[in-house]
């Protein structure tokens, strides 16, 4: 049975290489995440200061950046 990560959302406050982005959610926690496959296939760009969609990981750690808003 899957289960359904959690979604917030998030500006983007550094880009860093690989695609890895450290962003600030709204609860002020700065989280370290990565771009989602689809964002990365349809050439999303995501720059400093975007507001963004947030997959939490349920193990905590990373999470997976899924839209811009």
């Amino acid at each position: 049975m899957e289960t359904h990560a959690p979604e917030v959302q998030g500006v983007v406050e550094e880009a860093l290489p690989n695609t890895l982005f450290r962003v600030s959610l709204e609860s002020g926690e700065v989280i370290l995440s990565y771009l989602a496959g689809k964002m990365r296939l349809h050439r999303i760009k995501v720059l400093v200061g975007d507001k963004v969609m947030l997959k939490l990981d349920p193990y905590g750690g990373k999470a997976r950046i899924t839209r811009r808003l």
